[in-house]
């Protein structure tokens, strides 16, 4: 085995350790190197630049030349039967990506820790986990979805074992004095470890979290795992996931999980919204750990791998990490609908989506998507939210040609049996293949023009075929996707903002909105409008207060000089999304779980 030992050095300067041994051949030259990006996050990282200090040596001690090939690469010559390395890694990236240690938590990915011996990355890997040598330190313990070894015990510091180097990456490790809590589904051991102070309730976490469990698995079949972990980072503010083979890692709150003093019947829209995310990273072991692109069977770490499927991958995750809640019975269907509307509305009120296509949007992911600049949202389209409605555009028109005998979840299942499962990469001619032979009929050009075309998609038709109305409403808030019915008058920006001590920070300006044509730049600080101080609540007293065609003259800071200009007040337009039952009896045949077979 090549054998890995890393141990926190020093917590408060944020160092880890790492020792590399394997076996050599006297003479033979090795290459060693971090991958440039990790699955899951298409995005160039360039973790080899936390590396800090780095040596090798052989048996003897004797010390081995290191040749830097490139940023992530380096070379070496063996002069005996044993190659060690011993490097420190800096680690305060508290993300879901990297590595991070501090005197309350440390954190690892493989990717940004171990380096890879290129020639041997098919061999067997030995990760020995030490634990911190502070006395405060002494209630640590470690959590991680690697085998472990015999003599190692659930969340002890020691052995584990990986099948390969890519198998070692796969697994994340946290170790600290965190809160786990356990539950099974299908025979299957579920970890939920919290990494920081909370005040949750996490038996009422663990009840729900096991709902979307059982859905996912009932959907596929099969858990292709034999336990899973859930590792979530608690913080002040936060919000994300990464997805691996038996586990993920979440960002969140200390305060989005569910309150011990408040009735099991109450979701808060956080604690929603965890749920949701947590719904999407377990689908994710699925639907792009197992059933993956072409372009990615193998990986290559060392670049970017581009694809066009991602629309399939993270926007048919997108779709079903909500409605499962709604499946799980944990929301009744309006509030799932809500949900909905919200990511329609993110779709529909942008420009992007006349400008770049879900699979051109999928291909860019790299730049466009992972580097979003302050035109994003007029711009580009997130394969996410756009890949969602064609996925619940799947999904209808399946049934619907199907005569109800078929669903999306037919062919997810079709997907894992005959991709997931043989690990054989997926191509966009696959899923229309699949669809075209699920629908009985060819839908190539249909499914085709929502892939490639820069054109709205427009969902109205096959939603009234199952009850639910799409409407087109305005926004009843500046700073909100909140929509209403209500047809009179709703003043609108057309930007988004942040409150500061000292005015609102512009986040996002839309096209042609008021804001647009005032002039108004991401980064700008308004601090008065019609003279008066702009705050959270009177920018929005005002607007409700005003005309349409009123002008007003607006102050703010661009950088550190003070500007002004003129905005014209106007009313919302129709852009937001909300979507409405109108039928009981249709709208059961989309709510409907088909049986397998």
């Amino acid at each position: 085995m090549i054998q890995y030992q890393i141990s926190p050095l020093n917590p408060n300067s944020h160092l880890f350790e790492v020792l590399l041994s394997f076996k050599s051949t006297p003479g033979q030259s090795y290459t060693l190197s971090l991958p440039a990006w990790l699955p899951g996050s298409y995005m160039i990282r360039d973790f080899a630049k936390n590396i800090t200090e780095i040596c090798a040596f052989d048996s003897n001690e004797q010390a081995i030349s290191l040749s830097k090939v490139d940023k992530q690469t380096w070379s070496l010559q063996a002069s005996n039967e044993q190659v060690q390395v011993r490097y420190q890694v800096f680690a305060f990236d508290l993300s879901v990506r990297t590595a991070y240690l501090d005197s309350q938590r440390g954190f690892f990915n493989g990717s940004s820790t171990f380096l890879q011996v290129q020639e041997l990355s098919e061999q067997a890997c030995e990760l020995i986990i030490h634990p911190s040598t502070l006395a405060e330190h002494r209630q640590w313990q470690v959590a991680t979805g690697l085998p472990r070894a015999q003599a190692t015990t659930k969340y002890q510091f020691g052995e584990y074992i990986a099948d390969n180097y890519q198998h070692l990456i796969d697994c994340p490790v946290a170790i600290g004095d965190f809160d786990s809590t356990e539950f099974t589904v299908e025979g299957v051991v579920h970890h939920l470890v919290f990494t920081s102070k909370h005040y949750g309730d996490t038996q009422r976490l663990a009840a729900d979290i096991s709902k979307l469990c059982q859905h996912h698995i009932s959907l596929f079949g099969e858990a292709p795992f034999q336990e899973y972990w859930f590792i979530t980072h608690l913080q002040a503010n936060g919000f994300g996931g990464l997805e691996h083979k038996n586990s993920t890692i979440l960002q969140a709150s200390r305060f989005d999980l569910p309150n011990p003093q408040q009735a099991a019947t109450v979701l808060n829209e956080d604690y929603k919204s965890f749920l949701s995310l947590c719904s999407h990273e377990y689908f994710h072991a699925w639907n792009v750990c197992r059933i993956k692109p072409k372009e990615f069977v193998p990986y290559n770490l060392q670049k970017e791998s581009y694809t066009q499927q991602l629309w399939a991958f993270e926007g048919i995750t997108s779709y079903y990490d909500d409605i499962s809640l709604y499946r799980s019975g944990l929301i009744n269907f309006e509030d799932y609908l809500t949900i909905l509307a919200k990511t329609a509305t993110r779709v529909y009120r942008g420009s992007g989506e006349l400008k770049q296509s879900v699979t051109a949007s999928s291909f860019d992911a790299w730049t466009k998507f992972y580097q979003q600049g302050p035109d994003a949202v007029n711009n580009i389209v997130s394969y996410y939210t756009k890949g969602a409605l064609i996925a619940l555009w799947l999904d209808l028109i399946i049934r619907r040609k199907s005569n109800n005998q078929h669903s999306l979840d037919t062919l997810m299942r079709e997907l894992w049996t005959h991709f997931g499962r043989t690990n054989i990469g997926t191509s966009e001619a696959d899923f229309i293949n699949i669809a075209n032979l699920l629908c009985g009929e060819d839908i190539s050009s249909s499914f085709k023009h929502y892939l490639y075309s820069n054109e709205r998609i427009d969902l109205t038709a096959e939603l009234a075929t199952y009850g639910v109305e799409l409407q087109k409403q305005k926004f009843k808030k500046l700073n909100s996707l909140e929509t209403t019915p209500e047809m009179h008058y709703h003043g609108y920006l057309g930007a988004q903002y942040k409150v500061q001590a000292f005015g609102l920070t512009i986040t996002q300006v839309l096209e042609n909105s008021p804001a647009a044509k005032a002039g108004f730049a991401v980064n700008d600080t308004l601090i008065a409008i019609d003279k008066i101080k702009m705050t959270e609540q009177s920018i929005q007293a005002l607007f409700d207060h005003l005309p349409a065609g009123r002008e007003l003259t607006c102050d703010f800071f661009r950088d550190d000089q003070l500007l002004s200009s003129t905005l014209k007040v106007t009313d919302s337009p129709l852009v937001g999304i909300a979507f409405k039952v109108v039928d009981d009896n249709l709208v059961k045949r989309w709510q409907h779980i088909l049986p397998k077979g």
